[in-house]
């Protein structure tokens, strides 16, 4: 425990799912976590709960699409804590996608999952690595998904969104490293979260389940051991590289 005692680490998406779960368990490890998170209401209630637990946490209404809103982040996420060890970008549009054929995408859905999913992330990494070159480290994490192991058809948008998380993390890993930032990516397979979702039905879900190595579903906590090993000083000479966990589905 506090293996992260007093670093200060911005999760986005960190209201709900498995944004949440990070949050509880980097407060937990005794950092300061700022709840980055489209919905106030969700990411002040989320700061409320690791007050209560006696963490230091900071809400901040983030919209990662908005380079304006992003860059408010970094500032209030400056102001109250001074600096930025851990970035966690974590926000991405998935619950709310409906399945169909890739003809049936719209134009204006692919961009506004884009904007989020691979913008997003570009514009956390853009506004928060400037910080951590200045300390002259940083630990950044980015949540891709098991997905493009395996091409799942009927949300092409996701899927090639997660895939470009993956080219950004090696791009960025080689830009970074002079400033002794790591760059890392997680792929999570399918995780059961309180948030409702269309993209796996009950026979689907059955199916993924018989081919792993582990008989039973993800859960977020699932997650943590990954994403604290790579937020802590025991990762320093890990960048540029993929943490698959999803209890073996996929082989990588």
């Amino acid at each position: 425990m506090h293996r992260l005692q007093d670093k200060v680490a911005i999760i986005t998406g960190a209201g709900q799912g498995i944004g949440q779960v990070y949050a509880e368990r980097m407060g937990e490890e005794g950092a300061k976590v700022v709840v980055a998170e489209v919905n106030p209401a969700r990411g002040e209630a989320v700061a409320e709960r690791l007050h209560s637990r006696g963490q230091d946490t900071l809400a901040v209404a983030t919209d990662v699409s908005s380079e304006e809103s992003v860059k408010a982040m970094v500032e209030a996420a400056l102001r109250e804590y001074g600096r930025i060890d851990i970035l966690v970008n974590n926000a991405a549009i998935f619950h709310t996608i409906k399945m169909k054929p890739f003809e049936e995408i719209s134009l204006l859905e692919w961009q506004q999952l884009m904007a989020v999913n691979v913008t997003g992330v570009f514009l956390c990494c853009k506004w928060v690595i400037p910080v951590m070159k200045k300390q002259n480290r940083g630990k950044v994490i980015n949540i891709s998904s098991g997905v493009v192991f395996g091409g799942r058809p009927f949300y092409l948008h996701y899927v090639t969104s997660k895939a470009g998380i993956i080219g950004l993390t090696r791009g960025l890993a080689r830009e970074v490293g002079d400033w002794n930032i790591n760059v890392n990516t997680i792929t999570p397979g399918p995780v059961v979260t309180e948030v409702p979702r269309e993209t796996v039905s009950p026979e689907q879900a059955k199916a993924l389940l018989a081919q792993k190595c582990f008989k039973r579903a993800q859960v977020p906590a699932d997650l943590v051991g990954a994403l604290m090993f790579l937020a802590s000083d025991e990762s320093d000479y890990i960048t540029g590289q993929l943490i698959n966990v999803d209890g073996g589905l996929a082989m990588h």
